[in-house]
């Protein structure tokens, strides 16, 4: 068996934040794989209540939360623990976010669905290096069929609206949402 564990420091302290619970588990488990000492949150709330009280050397912080804004918990850890790796995850990508978030000190940025390793290698990242590119990045049409499920959703599974949103013939849509996932 491999060994995963990079080298981390002294302190190998992780807070991650999402409101995806099994997907917050499973990068929980993974990271602690790799040798952090990870600490949970589902909400901003709590995020901020652990980066205040015990601020993590590492984060790994979802944009969209129940409760809020995850850049709220960015912030809250940048000012107690300037040194702290920040990497914000989202599903949803956009130049905006992404030039926000490095702004108010994010480390970097990166779309959902991220895996461990991408994960890892954006927060040990050496100075302004870039973390390699992913080994096995989506394909475009899995990125477009990733788009489309994820409005779908906002939209409450409402085709017609959904539609609207996308510029798109609800029966295209339709015939979308009706094949598998592509890879």
């Amino acid at each position: 068996m491999e060994d995963l564990t990079p080298d981390l420091g002294d302190d190998r302290t992780l807070l991650l934040v999402d409101d995806d619970e099994p997907f917050l588990r499973r990068l929980a488990r993974a990271m602690e794989k790799r040798g952090f000492d990870v600490e949970t949150a589902e909400t901003v709330a709590a995020g901020k209540a652990i980066s205040t009280a015990r601020p993590t050397a590492y984060a790994v912080i979802d944009l969209r939360l129940g409760d809020g804004n995850g850049l709220d918990v960015v912030e809250t850890l940048r000012a107690k623990r300037p040194d702290s790796r920040i990497v914000v995850l989202t599903g949803y990508g956009a130049i905006a976010t992404a030039v926000a978030a490095v702004k108010i000190g994010a480390t970097d940025y990166l779309s959902k669905p991220a895996d461990a390793n991408d994960i890892m290698n954006a927060l040990l990242a050496k100075g302004d290096a870039l973390p390699p590119p992913p080994e096995n990045p989506m394909s475009a049409d899995r990125v477009r069929w990733e788009h489309i499920q994820r409005v779908y959703e906002l939209c409450d599974r409402n085709v017609s609206e959904t539609a609207r949103r996308l510029n798109m013939h609800r029966r295209t849509l339709q015939r979308i949402l009706a094949k598998r996932s592509p890879r």
